[in-house]
């Protein structure tokens, strides 16, 4: 089992990582009648995507020498209201480095072929944008 979620009441959950017991809380967002005073589900899908595109990069990078320490992303969800869905996540990922362009070819086909892109369903239109500084 990889976690356990407990419903807390008033729109709110509380999971814990079993292997780690890190707990995090999720609540509904304030445009679907929650506080925001957490991420919520699907901010943690979206959340989820640009660290599985940074960790994926990171790990296969590895043996091609390519080292992204320091990079980061920042993203946008933009929800469909009906059915409510994630439309449209938007990832901007920031590498500090200088990278040849085999290296950004790898580091594009990695980050969006890593396995939450993978899982994520055809509809949910995923943007990123690669910024090399």
């Amino acid at each position: 089992m990889t976690s356990r979620i407990k419903y807390l009441g008033d729109l709110r959950c509380e999971s814990e990582h079993l292997q780690s017991s890190t707990v995090i809380f999720t609540d509904a967002p304030t445009d679907n009648h929650g506080k925001g005073a957490a991420f919520s589900p699907t901010d943690l899908c979206a959340t989820s995507f640009a660290q599985c595109m940074l960790t994926t990069i990171a790990i296969l990078g590895k043996d091609k020498g390519i080292n992204i320490d320091g990079a980061y992303a920042e993203v946008q969800k933009n929800m469909n209201p009906k059915p409510r869905k994630i439309a449209e996540i938007v990832c901007d990922l920031f590498f500090d480095g200088s990278f040849s362009e085999e290296e950004k070819e790898f580091i594009t086909e990695t980050a969006l072929n890593c396995p939450v892109a993978l899982t994520l369903h055809p509809d949910v239109k995923k943007t990123v944008r690669f910024n090399y500084r």
